[in-house]
């Protein structure tokens, strides 16, 4: 059996990698377009075309795949997977595989369709998200599903490390179920009513939320595309934050510890949060016990979301 792999960033690393492994004939791998990255604007290809080339594939990265379907007609392949491909596939390009299009999603389908399941299961404080393959139709994740696995999510959990843990499952899940998809022994499931999340942009943090909406924010967007808040006139990125005490009554956004020791705790509209991992503006990702050496910021105040 013939398949083609579409896929983009690191989620899809593992599910490419897995599927080489088990000795699948990849006829290509489908990614998006090198793109400026960083400061400096330096073009970069991405994870999945880095790998590919790596395990000796052809790589394909068509700006608009759907103006360029004969890139795939030509290879003749019977499936194609997708994980976080970045294109929408259209009806043409769907019928050019005899055994479909499948696609490895991180979610627990109907729930956290669309652009960003990871971030937003954090940012909403879901205690357990997963991985589901569903066969692709022109809805968005609305195919059939084939199969799921659900994934706890912790509350140390940042986008990038559920990421990491969802990618192994989807790897996992896809090379089981590629012979069922051969042999046409699968069994398919209909989706109930679901909901599309929308996509996840850097956000200022606002400290008169409870502790815990906060914290599942800050890490729901880490590491990109980030958070922050200003203090002092110093804008401040956050990378980690955890749930913490709050013995005395402070106004919101109020530095309640700042030191080397016990790091930097700030008081919320119901409980604090220690911010953990941060980046000053112009500096480095660092601890919060790093950050708070020699600083004096107990008593000051995050200015409010304006």
């Amino acid at each position: 059996m013939k398949l083609i792999f579409a896929g983009t960033p690191k989620f899809a690393l593992a599910p490419l990698a897995a599927i080489k492994g088990a000795g699948y004939e990849i006829a290509a791998v489908l990614t998006m377009p090198d793109k400026p990255q960083g400061r400096r604007g330096v073009i970069t290809p991405p994870p999945v075309k880095v790998l590919a080339e790596e395990l000796g594939l052809p790589v394909l990265q068509p700006v608009k795949l759907k103006n360029e379907p004969e890139l795939l007609r030509e290879l003749g392949a019977d499936l194609m997977v997708t994980c976080a491909y970045g294109q929408i596939l259209t009806e043409e390009i769907l019928n050019l595989f005899p055994k479909g299009v499948w696609n490895i999603h991180a979610s627990l389908l109907p729930a956290y369709r669309g652009a960003a399941p990871i971030a937003r299961a954090i940012m909403d404080g879901c205690r357990k998200t997963g991985v589901t393959i569903m066969k692709t139709e022109l809805g968005i994740d609305t195919g059939d599903i084939l199969c799921s696995a659900p994934v706890e999510i912790s509350d140390s959990d940042t986008a990038e490390t559920l990421s990491e843990k969802l990618s192994l499952v989807g790897a996992e899940l896809i090379v089981r179920e590629l012979k069922g998809i051969e042999e046409g022994t699968i069994t398919l499931k209909k989706q109930g009513e679901g909901f599309v999340c929308k996509k996840v942009q850097r956000t200022e943090i606002d400290f008169s939320k409870p502790s815990r909406e906060v914290a599942c924010l800050i890490r729901g967007l880490s590491p990109n595309p980030g958070s922050f808040a200003r203090i002092e006139g110093l804008e401040v990125n956050f990378f980690l934050a955890e749930e913490v005490g709050l013995t005395e009554a402070v106004p919101w956004g109020t530095v309640v510890t700042c030191d080397a020791k016990k790091g930097l705790i700030v008081a919320c509209g119901e409980g604090a949060v220690r911010l953990t991992e941060l980046q000053p503006a112009g500096g480095k990702r660092m601890r919060d016990t790093a950050f708070a050496n020699g600083r004096h910021l107990k008593g000051e105040r995050f200015e409010p979301v304006c």
